[in-house]
């Protein structure tokens, strides 16, 4: 609404202009004249007068054009979601509904079911109830009047409702809050530190250095240089979209060809697709690469039960270090030269991380809110727990691993759906010590839709539990320091995989909702607010472009504490769902480098074509075959958006809450509910990975 702008007083308001005249004559027939000013006569007409006046008009009617504008484009998307809606919840016009195998989220779901239930009835009775002139909920020192001044039956309940409210709910709600609050508390002391040491890392410019030249010979009578053995390992599922860009990254590294041997280990069901990776590598293959190609017969135990298959060829033991790249990783030439050297002279080096980069960062919103965490993710915590405490869970895939240090863990489990957490913890509980570069970047991709992204997130917090279980006696009975076993219990797996899904969800989606409705245990404004806002703000400080999302982000880590939550417990208590792996969706994007390159190489190929001399009629025929079909295969057809019963049911819950929160008249609580809970339904309802500019 435009400000009111009243210039009536300021256009009637005399000017006075000169000083005040005083004129004494001698003569007793005249009296004495004050003259405050000119006459009117001869004051000056302000011939510019009606023109401003005009422009005030025309100023009013842009502004209150503005206005419409503006309130016409939230009736626009109020409508659209409205539509949206309709579309897909009553007409069940494009919608695959979210089935939950095995059972899994439906104890979750029935909880929140039941919350909202209780909420719409208690909103309804508060609404009757503030109509009514009932304002007890408004003073903090609830009146209960005497049966003499009660006015019928329903004012008797409401009375009653205020006493089981005040005296049996809100002490239950309270302790759980400070419980939660606490719990807040010590997971932002925790971020704040790690904050802390990477200002510390940055300001002393800490990092794992090369010294020398790592790979000249120290052998006097044969001067040159010596390259290790290395490994590299390619394990893929069904990756269509981005086998031939890994594999192409992966063959074009800068190493010595009689020093590496390259394992594509496909575990794909599709045949047409292990067509597709057998003539890939027998086209490298015959550029003079020394890659092999591996298919399972009996496909168990997922990724662990890949490598761990790969791993135990007889060939193995010639080499001393391997390289692991997931399908959509694309690593530069020169990963090898900067990652292996750092093994030379440091037996107990065990690991060598590097860091992630992505090539669809900027596609939607999805991916953007993704980078943000991804990016304090190595920044701050890979980067600060590798500086100072030489461990950190492996990414599974970027890194280079010392062989022997996979032997002596135990090599790969199929037993969790982690088995890069697993083989890092197991390797940290036998002295092996990691280092991570974080100058070092290997391309890949974020999920861009948020069903795969929302799976992805329920193994990363399921499996870490499931292994918490499994590990724990293992961890209490090793021979390492107490300190880390102390850090291993409570800061790796209880405060940053447990605590926090816990308590996120706990407090911002069900204790905060609740409050409305029992203002006695109501939170506190910085536990709301300030706490929270600084948080993200630190979050976001390693991806500091993406500081026009933080409120955003915000919102969407709070939703995203329902699928954390759910796998966490999922996890803990080893249901269903905990073991389960589905493979992440790729779009197989490339950079604008890796795109150029490509077509570099195919101009120069074009111009100049070579006989491949090393292939047979036969393997020349089903290359063309392989190629025929990929030329004539149809395009993947677009799955609908689908819509998540547990981030609706929580967006009702929360938008019920606010409209109490409005009728209490608390406008940063209102304002709060009123952006989460429409940041539940836009999630539900699977909006979140659109494409936008």
């Amino acid at each position: 609404m435009a400000p009111g702008l009243d210039f009536s007083d300021w256009w009637g308001k005399d000017r006075k202009k000169g000083s005040p005249v005083v004129v004494k004559m001698e003569n007793p027939n005249y009296s004495v004249v004050e003259i405050n000013g000119p006459d009117s006569a001869f004051r000056p007409v302000e011939k510019s007068r009606g023109k401003n006046a005009k422009q005030v008009t025309w100023v009013l009617l842009l502004k209150a054009h503005r206005a419409i504008g503006c309130v016409a484009w939230l009736a626009t998307v109020f409508w659209a979601l409205l539509g949206t809606i309709k579309k897909r919840l009553i007409f069940r016009q494009g919608v695959a509904v979210a089935t939950e195998k095995l059972g899994k989220g439906k104890l979750v779901l029935k909880i929140i079911r039941v919350f909202l239930v209780i909420s719409l009835a208690i909103l309804a009775f508060e609404v009757l109830a503030y109509l009514k002139g009932w304002r007890y909920f408004e003073s903090a020192n609830l009146h209960i009047p005497s049966t003499l001044n009660l006015q019928g039956l329903l004012h008797m309940v409401y009375v009653a409702w205020l006493t089981f409210r005040a005296d049996y709910i809100a002490p239950v709600i309270q302790v759980l809050s400070q419980f939660c609050v606490v719990l807040f508390l010590i997971q932002s002391v925790d971020r704040l530190v790690l904050c802390l040491g990477c200002f510390w890392i940055k300001y002393k410019k800490i990092k794992p250095r090369i010294d020398g030249d790592p790979f000249r010979s120290d052998d006097v009578e044969a001067p040159g240089y010596e390259y290790p053995m290395v490994l590299v390992q390619i394990p893929m599922c069904n990756e269509r979209e981005v086998y031939e860009q890994s594999i192409s990254a992966v063959c074009q590294m800068d190493w010595p060809k009689d020093r590496i041997l390259i394992q594509v280990l496909d575990d794909s069901n599709d045949e047409s697709i292990q067509w597709l990776i057998k003539a890939e590598v027998t086209k490298w293959n015959q550029k003079g690469v020394n890659i092999i190609y591996r298919h399972r017969l009996i496909r168990t135990g997922y990724k662990a039960g890949n490598l761990k298959s790969a791993m135990s060829c007889d060939y193995v033991k010639d080499y001393e270090f391997v390289a692991i790249f997931d399908a959509d990783f694309q690593p530069n030439p020169d990963f090898l030269k900067l990652t292996v050297p750092h093994f030379k002279n440091n037996p107990e080096l065990g690991l060598v991380q590097a860091r992630w980069a992505f090539v669809n960062k900027d596609e939607n919103l999805l991916t953007r809110l993704q980078n943000i965490n991804l990016c304090f993710h190595f920044e701050v915590e890979q980067q600060v727990n590798g500086a100072f405490l030489n461990f950190f869970g492996f990414n599974g895939t970027a890194g280079v691993w010392r062989i022997k240090a996979l032997e002596e863990s135990g090599g790969w489990l199929e037993r969790t759906t982690v088995e890069d957490m697993d083989i890092a913890v197991r390797a940290h509980l036998n002295g092996w010590k990691f280092i991570f570069l974080n100058d070092v970047k290997v391309l890949c991709e974020v999920p861009e839709s948020y069903e795969a992204y929302r799976k992805q997130q329920h193994r990363w917090h399921s499996g870490p539990m499931q292994l918490f279980r499994l590990c724990l006696p293992a961890i209490i009975t090793s021979k390492i320091a107490l300190w880390k076993k102390a850090n291993l219990i409570f800061l790796f797996f209880l405060l940053r995989k447990l605590i926090l899904p816990f308590y996120s969800f706990t407090l911002f989606c069900i204790i905060l909702p609740l409050t409305m409705f029992v203002p006695e245990a109501e939170l506190p404004m910085w536990v709301i607010c300030y706490v929270p806002v600084l948080m993200s703000f630190l979050n976001i400080l390693p991806a500091p472009k993406s500081f026009p999302f933080i409120v955003p982000y915000l919102l969407f880590e709070n939703t995203m504490s329902v699928t954390k939550f759910n796998a966490m417990v999922s996890g803990l208590f080893q249901l269903g769902s905990s073991y389960e792996w589905v493979v992440t969706k790729k779009a197989g994007r490339s950079s604008e480098s890796d795109l150029l390159a490509a077509a570099e190489r195919d101009s120069k190929t074009m111009n100049q074509p070579q006989i491949c001399r090393g292939a047979s009629e036969t393997e020349l025929e089903l290359l063309n075959q392989l190629k025929e079909q990929k030329e004539t295969a149809p395009k993947p057809i677009k799955k609908v958006n689908k819509i998540y019963r547990k981030e609706l049911a929580l967006a009702f819950l929360l938008l019920t809450a606010s409209v109490r929160s409005l009728l209490s008249a608390q406008g940063v609580h209102f304002y709060f509910l009123l952006f989460q809970g429409v940041t539940f339904l836009v999630v539900g309802l699977d909006l979140i990975g659109e494409q936008i500019s």
